[in-house]
């Protein structure tokens, strides 16, 4: 069972069996839960970790694999609680890290491009609409 503190930022040394949420800098962060030490750091967007609060205990998605450590852990955290998943083979997570950097290019925009995608044109239609509305509604209230 892990405990959660929500904090502003997140303490130069943190506590095992705890998990800090920064709401502020959208940032979970805590000790690896195998145990052996290392700081397990998952940004909050709509491309990496979406944390889900009930009022008494948050969960995390999706799984937490930490493969850039030596235990190579991988775990979901549900309610507090600790699931283990099972080892990923190197090919799973190669193929999951190509999945995450198409899933942000998508997202974002593949910063390598210099042609706007489709999801910021029509971003930039929309921002237009509205401030063309945002305009007509100061004029009729002045």
């Amino acid at each position: 069972m892990l405990r959660h503190e929500f904090v502003e930022y997140i303490p130069d040394n943190l506590n095992d069996n705890t998990i800090y949420v920064s709401i502020k800098f959208a940032t979970v962060a805590h000790k690896c839960c195998c145990g052996c030490g290392n700081e397990v750091f998952t940004p909050l967007s709509p491309t990496d970790w979406k944390l889900i609060f009930n009022g008494k205990s948050i969960s995390l998605e999706p799984s937490i694999g930490n493969w850039s450590f030596k235990c190579k852990s991988h775990y979901w955290i549900r309610h507090n609680n600790v699931i283990w998943a099972a080892q990923w083979s190197q090919e799973e997570i190669d193929a999951a890290r190509i999945y995450d950097r198409s899933a942000k290019d998508k997202y974002f925009g593949d910063a390598s491009s210099s042609e706007p995608t489709e999801k910021q044109q029509n971003n930039k239609q929309k921002q237009s609409f509205w401030m063309q509305l945002k305009q007509w509604w100061l004029q009729c209230w002045k």
